[in-house]
């Protein structure tokens, strides 16, 4: 049985993309994220994806599916915990702010902006995971990790989203399955 990383290979092969460094695999049904470097598995998380069925549609708030690179990465030396609004820090801890504004799911700590790389799929139309704004972010609700519960992006909690950050570079691969 071949790996994440030899899976991953093989369909950037074919889609005539160059290999990446690193690979975040993201299983929606086993609520993971796997960090590989060079097709060796460094480290596990325990993540949280969206609480609606995964879905590459536009306004549908599913996780898209398929292979995607980091587009961006925002919010180096921002402090674990704050918060973002249109990916720019506000200046706030999300626990400074008033329960009605921490009951929805906040962007926190630090975000990586994901691009589909499979036109048609992910990319392009009303499929694109980078308009869609999707990402892998820190969550407000730590204690949600580990079950959908998110409006479609990649839930961390806050300190292990600035050890991802601090791992991975623009141009690495996340591929997301169910």
């Amino acid at each position: 049985m071949k790996t994440p990383w030899e899976l991953v290979m093989q369909s950037a092969d074919a889609l005539g993309i160059k290999p990446a460094e690193r690979l975040l695999h993201v299983s929606i049904t086993d609520q993971t994220l796997q960090l590989f470097q060079g097709g060796t598995l460094v480290r596990t998380f325990e993540i949280s994806t969206s609480s609606r069925p995964p879905s590459n549609q536009r306004d549908s708030l599913g996780t898209p599916r398929g292979l995607h690179t980091i587009a961006e990465r925002i919010g180096a030396g921002q402090p674990p915990g704050m918060v973002f609004r249109s990916r720019v820090a506000t200046g706030h801890h999300f626990s400074e702010l008033n329960a009605e504004e921490n009951e929805r799911n906040l962007v926190t700590t630090r975000i990586l902006w994901l691009r589909g790389l499979e036109k048609g799929y992910n990319a392009g139309g009303n499929v694109d995971s980078y308009d869609r704004y999707i990402y892998i972010h820190g969550t407000n609700h730590e204690d949600r990790i580990g079950r959908p519960a998110s409006g479609g992006c990649v839930q961390l909690r806050n300190l292990e989203m600035v050890e991802l950050y601090d791992a991975v570079r623009a141009g690495d691969w996340v591929n997301i399955v169910n």
